[in-house]
């Protein structure tokens, strides 16, 4: 597990930025933590660090957008959902195996719909307004080889802890 601290909403999405460097194409990233917590500005950063163009915003009212980069980025957010069944019918597991990299939103509260393989990354408030708590932790096989390489990546982030 490793956990960081961002200052501000832009040093959040750039410590996504420094994710992005790691992720590879079938990469799910599972987002937890409460409403403004930092979900899709993390997403945004990650959408940067891999070369996506253009606005990357919420999913919450359409469910799932798609965007073009380096890899293609799957945003999902399951907020409105109310059963994890509706998580099944959206096809996640078609969605994750596509090529690209997969991030849901609030996917903590659906885990056991999703691929058993995944980086979660919680978001929580820090002590400041701006602040955050990002706590990075694998789940599967494929990111428990990449920790050391994420923790270097985020070194800057995590010495603030």
């Amino acid at each position: 597990m490793i956990t960081c601290l961002t200052k501000s909403v832009d040093d959040t999405r750039a410590l996504a930025g420094a994710v992005a460097s790691l992720v590879e194409a079938g990469d799910l990233l599972v987002l937890g933590g409460d409403l403004g917590a930092g979900k899709t500005a993390f997403t945004q950063g990650l959408a940067q660090g891999l070369d996506v163009e253009g606005p990357v915003t919420s999913p919450a009212f359409v469910l799932v957008r798609s965007y073009e980069g380096r890899l293609p980025l799957t945003h999902i957010d399951v907020y409105r959902l109310d059963h994890i069944q509706e998580v099944v019918d959206l096809g996640m597991a078609e969605i994750v195996d596509s090529g690209g990299v997969t991030v849901v939103e609030w996917g903590d509260v659906v885990t056991p719909a999703l691929p058993a393989d995944f980086l979660e990354v919680r978001l929580e408030q820090g002590g400041a307004d701006d602040e955050r708590v990002c706590v990075f932790a694998p789940a599967g096989p494929s990111w428990v080889p990449r920790m050391a390489a994420l923790s270097e990546a985020v070194g800057s982030w995590s010495a603030a802890c």
